[in-house]
């Protein structure tokens, strides 16, 4: 199966000639959910930046259904749904106003659009607050509002940064359930979070970024096993936070890519 999403060889940032992530290289196929994990500062955000068009490669590229943005802006962007760290709202909309944005944006149709708003404020528990305007909207409610507005649209690939935060723990399972059913549904994500605990038992695979690059590349027990080859052991009982904390203290492994700091 081809991938729906390919970084492969990705040198960029924010300014030319001080890349902040250094020949990043992975995928994600559909069907497929894999967690991009890191300290902060490991290039996460900017890694999904270049992957939404919002930042231009310095070196390498991205490809969605193998095709680049420079190929056809619209086509690229539709196939993406991305929710951001922190919830980007308009005060003076109600949240149904803001899924009528997304959903037209996208080209979803008026029935598909009744039928999709009903069952995700169902699952989010929003019923009583769609027509609440996002100033009104607590900070767990407007990152409910950013998730609906993301499935609502059901594009091949999900894009999700820090979802959890801010949602009570109803709302983390909740949201848990759905992305585990757009996966078997075929869809691709792609998601970052520093809560390995919650990430480790839905996520396929993991990508660790440390000081811009990608240390390792794969399912939870490849990251423990592959710090054998480091003379360090992991227990069969050892967690990912465990194996994580293992590669990014190490310091045999850090001294190995730059320090953007």
């Amino acid at each position: 199966m081809n991938p729906l999403l390919e970084v492969n060889q990705l040198t960029g940032g924010y300014s030319i000639g001080r890349p902040v992530v250094h020949q990043v290289t992975f995928a994600v196929k559909p069907g497929e959910m894999v967690g991009l994990i890191g300290l902060n500062g490991a290039g996460k955000s900017t890694t999904m930046k270049h992957i939404l068009g919002l930042l231009d490669p310095q070196q390498g590229q991205v490809l969605v259904n193998g095709k680049q943005l420079s190929s056809g802006a619209e086509a690229y962007r539709a196939a993406i749904a991305y929710v951001p760290e922190s919830p980007l709202m308009y005060d003076a909309l109600t949240v149904y106003e803001h899924l009528v944005w997304s959903a037209t944006a996208y080209g979803v149709t008026e029935q598909q659009f009744e039928e999709r708003v009903d069952e995700l404020a169902k699952l989010f528990h929003m019923e009583a607050h769609l027509h609440k305007a996002a100033q009104h909207l607590s900070k767990g409610m407007k990152q409910k509002t950013m998730l609906m507005c993301a499935f609502i649209a059901r594009p091949p690939l999900y894009i999700i940064d820090e979802p959890f935060l801010g949602l009570d723990p109803l709302g983390i399972r909740s949201l848990l359930q759905y992305m585990k059913r757009m996966k078997e549904e075929g869809a691709a994500l792609l998601i970052s979070s520093h809560i390995l605990s919650t990430i480790e038992q839905y996520c396929d695979r993991f990508v660790l970024l440390h000081h811009g690059k990608v240390l390792i590349d794969g399912t939870s027990q490849q990251l423990k096993s592959g710090l054998e080859t480091r003379g360090v052991a992991m227990s069969e009982q050892a967690r990912l936070e465990d194996a994580f904390y293992a590669w990014v203290g190490d310091d045999s492994v850090s001294s190995e890519v730059p320090d953007e700091r």
